[in-house]
């Protein structure tokens, strides 16, 4: 057993906290990973800014793969395991799967989770919140820092996080990886078991919180990737003007054929949503899912006037590390 685990690289378990938080429910599942103890540490990293706490835990992991998770997420035990076969392939440089609602939830949360998988909203991204078809090579787009493992001495190369940003603090990473010839893989079986938000205030401002991010990342990171994200706040543009453009002749009735065709595509998303049995909270998703355009397109708007922190400029508060006994 001894000569197996040294053929196992070391593996880091870096999780961003509260200062104060006292219950952290991915302390208990990850010392519940199948994988050698003497292979195995877990570091929590408390303070206030979630990207300048995985850069200080990066910089003190004896790791040899980095695997990301936030406080709320509940690996299953096999994931390092399944996980570092993909790292077999040298070019491999990053590796991750979806964060999935618990069937325990409750339905409002169960409505959220509808929301996140579903394509209308959030196109290929949906593949970070319900596991979408089989492994394979991808981008940024699919992957989520909640449950991600990563290289670390390909991250310390490139400096770390960005700590101008956050969220999508990884996704940046991963595209600067990807330009440097490094892949990134999809596993839909590499699965935590996460939460969505628990209220609808929660929510939409995690929805302005995404937009916000994605803006943020494009004025410092852009890539044709990002193309697709400017649909939502487009929209909003077109729905604030719509009242002007129907004023306006012979044009005006032309000017609906968007929303008309919005309008189909929402009852096609119902349909498929409805297919899954849950026909109730399909169809409370579908107004959800208007409101997920609408303040993802708010918040990237505002993301693209945001001032933003110099990289290297104080973060807020102190981090404080934490190694955990196994």
């Amino acid at each position: 057993a001894a000569r197996v685990n040294q053929n196992v690289p070391s593996m880091t378990v870096l999780i961003a906290a509260r200062p104060a938080q006292a219950e952290i429910k991915a302390v208990a599942a990850s010392r519940a990973l199948d994988y050698p103890a003497d292979k195995l540490e877990i570091i929590v990293a408390r303070g206030k800014q979630p990207s300048v706490q995985r850069n200080a835990g990066l910089k003190a992991a004896h790791g040899d793969l980095i695997y990301f998770l936030d406080d709320d997420s509940a690996p299953i035990p096999g994931n390092l395991r399944r996980a570092v076969d993909h790292f077999g392939d040298p070019k491999v440089q990053m590796v991750g799967g979806p964060n999935v609602c618990p069937s325990q939830a409750p339905p409002l949360e169960q409505v959220f989770a509808l929301v996140l998988a579903s394509w209308l909203a959030f196109g290929p991204s949906r593949a970070r919140y319900v596991a979408v078809g089989e492994v394979r090579a991808t981008s940024e787009k699919e992957l989520i820092l909640c449950n991600l493992l990563a290289r670390r001495e390909a991250m310390l190369e490139l400096g770390g996080f960005n700590e101008a940003l956050y969220p999508n603090e990884e996704n940046a990473l991963m595209d600067e990886l990807q330009k440097r010839g490094g892949k990134l893989i999809y596993d839909p079986q590499l699965l935590v078991h996460r939460r969505p938000r628990s209220s609808l205030k929660s929510f939409t401002k995690m929805l302005m919180t995404y937009g916000r991010g994605r803006a943020e990342q494009f004025r410092l990171h852009p890539t044709p990737g990002s193309a697709l994200n400017f649909v939502p706040p487009l929209f909003c543009l077109y729905l604030l003007a719509l009242p002007l453009l129907l004023t306006l002749t012979p044009l005006g009735k032309v000017c609906l054929a968007p929303l008309a065709f919005y309008v189909l595509a929402l009852l096609a998303q119902a349909v498929v949503l409805a297919a899954g049995g849950r026909v109730v909270q399909s169809l409370a998703a579908i107004p959800l899912i208007v409101l997920t355009h609408i303040l993802y397109g708010l918040g990237f708007w505002h993301g693209l006037f945001t001032t933003l922190r110099r990289q290297g400029q104080p973060a807020p508060g102190q981090v404080v590390l934490e190694t955990v006994p196994r």
